[in-house]
């Protein structure tokens, strides 16, 4: 080896580890964040229609069963907040869409209880059905896909998010004069219920430019139902989520076993079951789309 040749080695040999180190570093950063998928032979598919909407301050009712003392009291209203763009399907996942799943394998068949015509949404699904959907559509896509939260789902629908609450005074601690409103509610509920899935779009979009979200057909949510436990002054005192249990939102909310695909079936749904049970998906933006200025933070 020349006088020359040797400090060009040892310096090479010096940026060795630092350079390995990086291209580990930035493989491992990759991972943690998503790097999109490169599958060649996976044919990639035209991802739904969706829409965007920007963070904003937003008021809605906690989720869950609450209790002051052993007796059930109205959730706690909450001021929230998405820390970022909310990318959420504009229609539920049609039965046309659903069955291109089934047709590959990755998914189980639906069982709809009441068969609607034309491009309607699927129903007849449990909660695992839709997160076997949205790990098929994550990889025909190339996107990441999800099941909303219970608060994404009510800051999308917007001014026609369904308030559980009963209205009781806060002092009523009679069993009966709950029941009581509680059964009143339900009867209007049922008066409007619609029992046959309608095309997607028939019940029209909401002010975030969202269809149906209030329409006949309820959605899971990968939100864990929860028993609350409060004092006079509303803090929680305790808290015990049951994760087998799941929120579904519609025209009401309600809890439901996450195995049930017919509601009639039972599976802990509050109250009069919906009628047939569906879902939409949220989008995860990708780490490059956030480097990109595309998605806020």
């Amino acid at each position: 080896m020349t006088a020359l040749a040797r400090p060009l080695n040892d310096l090479l040999n010096s940026l060795a580890l630092p350079a390995s180190l990086l291209v580990v570093g930035t493989v491992l950063i990759g991972l943690q964040l998503g790097v999109p998928r490169i599958d060649l032979g996976q044919a990639r598919i035209a991802g739904p229609e969706t829409v965007t909407l920007a963070p904003a301050d937003f008021t809605y009712r906690a989720e869950g069963h609450f209790l002051r003392d052993g007796n059930p009291v109205d959730a706690p209203m909450l001021q929230a907040r998405l820390d970022a763009p909310l990318v959420i399907m504009k229609y539920q996942v049609s039965a046309a869409d659903y069955a291109a799943c089934v047709a590959q394998g990755a998914c189980p068949p639906a069982e709809p209880r009441n068969i609607g015509q034309g491009d309607v949404p699927v129903t007849g699904v449990n909660f695992n059905d839709a997160t076997d959907y949205a790990a098929w559509l994550s990889l025909s896509t190339g996107q990441d896909w999800t099941l909303p939260t219970d608060r994404q789902w009510a800051f999308a629908a917007g001014s026609g998010f369904a308030d559980d609450a009963l209205g009781l005074a806060e002092d009523n601690a009679n069993p009966a004069a709950r029941w009581l409103a509680n059964y009143e509610k339900e009867a209007a509920r049922e008066s409007n219920a619609g029992r046959v899935p309608l095309p997607l779009g028939s019940f029209g979009s909401n002010e975030n430019g969202i269809a149906d979200m209030g329409g006949n057909v309820w959605e899971w949510t990968q939100t864990c139902h929860r028993r609350v436990h409060v004092d006079a002054a509303g803090t929680v005192l305790s808290e015990t989520p049951a994760c087998t249990i799941k929120v579904l939102n519609g025209q009401h909310r309600t809890p439901m076993s996450f195995f049930i695909r017919d509601a009639k079936s039972g599976g802990c749904s509050v109250g009069i079951p919906p009628d047939n049970l569906g879902f939409r998906l949220v989008r995860q933006p990708a780490w490059h789309e956030r480097l990109l200025g595309l998605f806020g933070a």
